[in-house]
């Protein structure tokens, strides 16, 4: 094959991948610039071909260019963030992977992969921004200030439930509202993770003090470190001295959602920070002592996340002094008439209406679906039905929009007789009791054993003693 063929095999080749590449000859000079590149820095692709790097973006000093760094030092950079300002002037943020192409030990090219995430950033900016002005602010000063209204706080006075699992749990997270201990909750999505989070807040010692939440699978890994810790100006290029969630949340509590979804590496420097209590800004020297109470969440079983190496065994053992688990709705059908009474009170305000109780029926159809959205879940078909409501004043089956749970039936268990030995019999048994705990567990082992009151691998062993595949 021809030099020019390959090349034009890798101009195509580059016009059809997602990512932004640019790649630059021994000169400094672009020779490949594809579409994607050329949309995320908001530039045409003939402003920087035929152009050496430091011309296409004279914004850019060439000592922090990354492209400079692999053609003249031959330094790779892997994922770094930059903030920069392209040809026009337009501020743009990126995280970018750059590497020399290296032949017979001379540097011949530079390769740029790039990812734009201008707009995350921006939005993490925002999100710091407001969250510090509303710590900042005193409750009563935002009519004054003309803002609006604060996101709402929760207590326990908001958590409803009598059924004797979820009651339990509610106990003990008001025995941890008492202390300082950090607190580590496991709920299916939809349980009421946060609300339970905010109660143990807001009704502990901390209570005048900052309550901060992160949800750590809705930032980049790039960016995530940099919001909880913050940055210095100039550990990456474009970055500012800037507070990160620790710092605005020092002597309150700091909610870390979906925390399975922080980088293995950041979860050991969050380690580090809980283990020392200080942290440092990233890019920075100086360690900053923080006084700040981790509650930790997750939606699946910690066990399997940190088998599957997702969540770090050593950090859950120091987050998971305090463990509380919420059970799924469906193993608390006997709260739905309570919560459906207090959500049908709620949207009743909302929308006007004038509904003032929910039939019998309707309770019953409620309790005939299962709920994999759980409480929010449930919420959300009380706000439909109120909404959609004409000027009846009672609540019924026909305003619901929910289909009953298909639910597998089983024979009553015959009776034992002589036919067949007991110790037979007893394993024909405990096979179905399992089958039937895994069934109503969506086949969730961890949720079975709980269930059954039998450890995890106790469960794992029967299910290899009776192969029961999942």
């Amino acid at each position: 094959m021809k030099k020019e063929e390959y090349k034009k095999i890798l101009e195509e080749l580059i016009q059809y991948i997602d990512e932004g590449i640019y790649i630059v000859d021994k000169n400094g000079v672009g020779k490949f610039y594809n579409n994607a590149m050329a949309s995320m820095e908001k530039v045409n692709v003939e402003d920087v071909l035929d152009k050496r790097f430091h011309e296409a973006f004279p914004e850019f000093h060439v000592g922090d260019s990354t492209m400079f760094k692999a053609l003249i030092r031959g330094e790779a950079t892997i994922r770094e963030q930059q903030t920069y300002k392209n040809f026009y002037g337009k501020e743009i943020t990126t995280v970018n992977t750059t590497i020399p192409i290296v032949v017979d030990g001379q540097t011949v090219a530079a390769l740029e992969v790039a990812k734009d995430i201008t707009d995350i950033r921006k939005m993490s900016d925002t999100l710091l921004k407001l969250q510090k002005e509303s710590q900042e602010q005193p409750a009563g000063e935002e009519a004054a200030a003309g803002r609006k209204p604060r996101i709402r706080r929760y207590s326990f006075d908001d958590i409803y439930g009598n059924s004797p699992a979820f009651a339990e749990v509610v106990a003990k997270a008001r025995k941890a509202a008492d202390n300082d201990a950090s607190v580590f909750i496991y709920g299916e999505t939809g349980t009421g993770k946060e609300l339970l989070a905010q109660s143990i807040h807001y009704g502990g010692v901390r209570k005048n003090k900052p309550f901060l939440a992160q949800n750590c699978a809705a930032i980049p890994e790039s960016l995530l470190e940099g919001i909880l810790f913050g940055t210095v100006r100039g550990s990456f290029t474009g970055a500012i001295d800037k507070e990160g969630l620790f710092e605005q949340a020092n002597g309150g509590t700091l909610l870390l959602d979906e925390i399975s979804a922080m980088p293995y590496e950041l979860q050991s420097k969050l380690l580090r920070v809980l283990q020392e209590d200080y942290i440092r800004r990233v890019g920075g020297s100086r360690d900053i002592p923080v006084n700040v109470r981790i509650i930790a969440t997750v939606n699946e079983p910690p066990q399997e996340l940190i088998e599957r190496g997702m969540l770090r065994k050593d950090l859950f053992y120091r987050l998971n002094v305090v463990n509380l688990s919420i059970p799924p709705l469906r193993e608390r059908l006997d709260d739905i008439p309570l919560l459906a009474e207090r959500f049908l009170e709620k949207h009743n305000e909302r929308f006007g209406k004038e509904l003032w109780m929910v039939s019998e029926g309707a309770i019953e159809k409620l309790k005939s679906y299962d709920y994999p959205g759980n409480v929010r879940e449930l919420e959300n078909i009380i706000e439909q039905a109120v909404s959609m409501a004409d000027k009846e004043h009672v609540l019924t089956e026909k305003n619901l929009t929910v289909q009953p749970a298909v639910r597998k039936l089983r024979q009553p268990e015959k009776a034992f007789d002589d036919s067949q030995p007991l110790d037979r019999y007893l394993a024909e048994l405990e096979r179905r009791i399992i089958e039937d705990a895994l069934f109503e567990s969506g086949g969730n082992i961890s949720r079975a054993a709980q269930k059954l009151k039998i450890r995890r691998q106790t469960l794992q062993h029967k299910l290899k003693k009776y192969k029961i595949s999942l």
